[in-house]
């Protein structure tokens, strides 16, 4: 009976330390648990912290990125003009207005500014400047201008029209005036491409484009007071194109030219000096209508042309752009040209 007593006594006690362990146990889980937690806790919000400063830096980082590099224009965006424009539509039969106003034409070509359009449907692939010679020729002018600007719309050209205009009463000097047109025209633009342009020649066939080539081009093959012929072998007058760097090779347009005719002569001279070919568009797009007028008084036939175009290979190295001398009046931005008006007084007055 004794030791049955003393078993059962030893068994309660194993019960009781078993116990007594698993609550040890127990307690010193939950004491671990809540230690770390706590611990846990300022490290979490360590790690969020850091995450946001992370995230932030690279927004800011970002933002700077998108700020330091340029907002591409409309204009860059736009696909470049098609080497033949859709617009064109070939021959025109021209009427000239008696009744025509500046205005009437203003109003015609709105996104014509200061002379200056470049197409807003796309980006032009060709940059011209148009060199107009003149005075007291305002009608001229203004028909001129109102056939020109729509057929170089119609072009998709980024185009100026520059008006060169002679001020005083010497002699007209229509080449050196092309030459002031091209060096001022350079001041205000990159021009590639330079279209010299008498102010009485209205072309009649937009497919007649007005752009340069890889040598000088002249655009009028006919007109209607030559049965829309060739004038004659080897004329270079009229309308021509050269690029920069061709006119530069020629040293522009002689400046002793003074009073009615040789200057184109003198200048097919130059380009033949330089080995370089006149190209023409097909005789039935290079037609003009030319505008009937009587010799302006200052613009009498000049006698001197015949010896002066002999003496061309010894002279077009020193007359030319390099020795082109002006008084520069007044530069004015009208809607639809900007008008240069210069004097050459230091030459001799008309008789």
């Amino acid at each position: 009976m004794a030791l049955s007593f003393y078993v059962f006594h030893l068994f309660y006690k194993f019960k009781v330390l078993v116990l007594v362990t698993l609550c040890l146990m127990v307690l010193w889980a939950t004491v671990n648990y809540y230690v770390d937690s706590r611990q846990e806790i300022p490290k979490a919000k360590s790690m969020v912290e850091d995450f946001r400063k992370v995230t932030s830096l690279e927004r800011s980082q970002k933002q700077e990125k998108m700020e330091s590099v340029a907002v591409p224009t409309v204009k860059s965006l736009q696909d470049e003009c098609p080497a033949l424009s859709p617009y064109l539509i070939g021959a025109s039969k021209l009427t000239f207005k008696a009744s025509l106003t500046l205005e009437e034409v203003q109003k015609e070509n709105p996104q014509v500014a200061k002379g200056r359009y470049h197409p807003p449907e796309c980006s032009a692939q060709h940059h011209v400047a148009i060199i107009i010679p003149h005075r007291n020729r305002e009608k001229h002018l203004l028909y001129l201008l109102e056939h020109l600007h729509p057929f170089l719309q119609r072009q998709q050209l980024d185009y100026g029209i520059y008006v060169i205009h002679q001020a005083g009463s010497t002699k007209f000097n229509r080449a050196k005036l092309l030459n002031v047109g091209y060096l001022e025209a350079l001041k205000e633009a990159n021009w590639d491409c330079f279209i010299f342009h008498d102010v009485d020649l209205v072309p009649e066939n937009d497919f007649n484009i007005y752009t340069c080539g890889p040598g000088p081009k002249h655009f009028v093959v006919g007109r209607n007071n030559t049965g829309y012929r060739l004038r004659y072998k080897g004329y270079f007058g009229g309308v021509t194109a050269l690029t920069r760097d061709q006119f530069a090779k020629v040293n522009g347009f002689s400046n002793n030219y003074w009073g009615w005719g040789g200057e184109d002569d003198d200048l097919r001279i130059r380009v033949h000096l330089q080995k370089m070919g006149v190209m023409r568009p097909p005789a039935e797009v290079a037609r003009y209508t030319m505008i009937f007028h009587k010799r302006d008084h200052g613009n009498e036939e000049n006698e001197e042309r015949m010896k002066l175009l002999s003496q061309v290979s010894k002279t077009w190295k020193t007359d030319g752009l390099n020795s082109c001398s002006y008084k520069l009046l007044s530069v004015e931005r009208n809607p639809l040209y900007i008008n240069i008006t210069v004097d050459f007084s230091a030459q001799p007055k008309v008789s």
